[in-house]
């Protein structure tokens, strides 16, 4: 083979070829381009619509990831290259990969529902996944919980939206119940008079909804009185502690009686009759 002959088939080839890797750089830069012109777009609108950061730059991220693989495949295809099983290959590891992380996916997915829905938000106290405290941060994939006594638990987000969640912060006002029981030779007309006269002198019990009090039952050992204020949210342990103290007091000045659990036993002597 001749040099001429040689040449020309290069000539051949790069004619052929060089079209096709110019086209799929042409296609790579405009895809990629493209491609960060839509992450933003979709950064935008979240911001928007007052999305979660969080959520908002992993959004941006897996739209961009998700399209410069379009891109890339596309820039391929183009050279020639059959990209049928190498889209077969990357479904393929995508299943595996998702098989193994099904746990992480369930707990992005309910992460993700959990920013979109908002049922509780940073500083709110709840009740979810086993366990209760103060929302300190929300996370893709999960979430971190203060107890009352300052420990940090961090729960899985699937674990928390699996159950009932219990948000004792999400309304401005909260009802206190308590029970509160009297002896049964107590004047029970005196007991409503002085747990109302324990509330007017409250100035944090709420007006309305009206606090109710009455008799709920008869026990074993008292007779309760169901004693029920609302009072605000932020409020609740101090007002309840605070009651709790005043109605002790003010039961002992009136001499009303807070009975405890007791037993009377009663003894019956048996006489034997002596047969003569």
């Amino acid at each position: 083979m001749d040099l001429n002959t040689i040449l020309t088939r290069l000539q051949e080839v790069i004619t052929l070829y060089g079209l096709k890797v110019i086209a799929a750089i042409v296609i790579f830069i405009v895809g990629r381009w493209v491609a960060k012109g839509l992450k933003r777009l979709t950064v935008r609108a979240l911001t928007k619509a007052k999305v979660d950061e969080t959520l908002v730059s992993f959004l941006g991220h897996l739209t961009y990831i998700a399209l410069l693989a379009f891109v890339i495949i596309a820039a391929i295809n183009q050279l020639g290259v059959q990209t049928t099983s190498f889209i077969a290959i990357l479904g393929a590891a995508g299943l595996a990969v998702g098989l193994a992380l099904q746990g992480s996916l369930a707990n992005f997915a309910a992460g993700v529902l959990m920013i979109i829905f908002r049922p509780f938000r940073v500083g709110d106290y709840v009740e979810g996944g086993g366990t209760a405290g103060i929302v300190e941060e929300i996370q893709i994939f999960t979430t971190k919980l203060r107890t009352p006594d300052n420990k940090s638990i961090i729960i899985p987000n699937a674990k928390i939206t699996g159950d009932n969640i219990i948000n004792y912060s999400a309304k401005d006002s909260r009802r206190m119940d308590m029970i509160v029981g009297v002896s049964y030779d107590d004047d029970y007309d005196q007991v409503k008079e002085v747990l109302e006269d324990i509330l007017a002198k409250d100035g944090r019990i709420l007006e309305e909804p009206a606090a109710k009090i009455g008799i709920l039952e008869f026990g074993d050992n008292s007779v309760n009185f169901v004693f029920r204020p609302w009072v605000k949210t932020a409020e609740y342990w101090d007002v309840y502690f605070d009651l709790t103290e005043a109605i002790k007091k003010r039961f002992d000045e009136e001499g009303i009686t807070i009975p405890y659990p007791q037993r009377d036993v009663h003894l019956f002597e048996h006489k034997e009759e002596v047969l003569q």
